[in-house]
């Protein structure tokens, strides 16, 4: 039987994502505060005779099949950094809304690391792990060891924060997704556009909230649901104004706090219990304003392998 190895990894939501101004080298620093949450793809890793993608789910459509996908380019690191071919087939099982603000192609990168990893033996200790997902993108890193952290630089130097409780959320799917730079770029635009300024100079460094960080710790939700922020919310409600009905239903079903997940479309709903998760979800099911609705909790375990044999 051919061998292979599964990998489990969590979407993610920003509980506070505070972007600095923008750098000579066109990034921004951040402080932002990842919550894993318990929407997941699976990725799969099968022996081949080259590198190949399949995919599957919900928007698989969606997702490239190529080169610059970056579970590819993942498999193609971790080759590299042990001199092998890449020879494997990647499946990838999606329920992580693609293009959504929520670290789906992220998600899969850390999982064709780590399923990569265990089906060619190469036994990478974790910390060169997390240099390859930073390598990758932003997001990466924090795929990788779920649970929270703070996210420093462009996200991708990590600090793990302590949760007290489990979080519950409702996740609003939007047709379409939104690019993240293009998001940043809007964010730059109405900094300028406000007489703000968009660059280091002109913006603070961003700093954590800590009435948030203590409502993690404290797993206190409505704590919690003061302290949510997002900077890139405004750039991503100018970029697709139909948002702000997603996040008024959601907040009239009983939501304690709605954002925007991240550089969007997805928006977020924190919930004060399961029970009501599942009816603001119904809700926004009905309300015509988002294509559907999912509620889960967080935090998450980071990526996992489910199967290896």
């Amino acid at each position: 039987m051919t061998r292979s190895v599964t990998v489990r990894v969590p979407a993610k939501v920003n509980v506070q994502l505070a972007v600095g101004g923008r750098r000579p080298d066109g990034f921004h620093d951040l402080a932002n505060v990842f919550l894993a949450v318990g929407l997941y793809d699976e990725v799969t890793a099968t022996p081949a005779d080259a590198l190949t993608l399949t995919c599957t789910g919900p928007d698989a459509d969606q997702v490239p099949l190529d080169d610059s996908n970056l579970a590819a380019r993942a498999a193609r690191a971790l080759a590299a950094r042990h001199g092998l071919d890449p020879h494997v087939h990647l499946h990838i099982a999606k329920d992580i809304p693609v293009a959504g603000g929520m670290a789906g192609g992220s998600a899969d990168a850390a999982g064709a690391l780590l399923a990569c990893d265990a089906l060619w033996g190469t036994a990478t200790p974790h910390s060169e792990l997390l240099s390859l997902c930073a390598e990758l993108g932003s997001d990466v890193p924090f795929s990788l060891v779920g649970g929270a952290a703070l996210g420093r630089g462009r996200g991708e130097l990590l600090e793990p924060l302590p949760v007290g409780g489990t979080f519950h959320w409702v996740f609003a799917v939007a047709d379409g997704g939104l690019s993240t730079p293009a998001v940043y770029k809007e964010c730059d635009r109405l900094r300028d556009t406000a007489g703000l300024g968009a660059t280091t100079a002109d913006v603070p460094d961003p700093e954590p909230s800590p009435a948030l960080l203590d409502a993690l710790r404290a797993g206190d939700a409505t704590a919690l649901a003061g302290a949510l922020a997002n900077d890139l919310q405004a750039a991503a409600l100018s970029l697709r104004p139909a948002l702000a009905a997603t996040l008024a239903a959601g907040t009239h079903a009983g939501a304690l706090a709605a954002l925007v997940s991240g550089s969007g479309p997805t928006t977020a709903f924190l919930a004060p219990d399961a029970e009501a998760a599942e009816r603001i979800a119904a809700a926004l099911r009905a309300s015509g304003t988002c294509r559907t609705a999912r509620a889960t909790s967080g935090p998450a375990p980071g990526a996992t392998v489910l199967t290896n044999g």
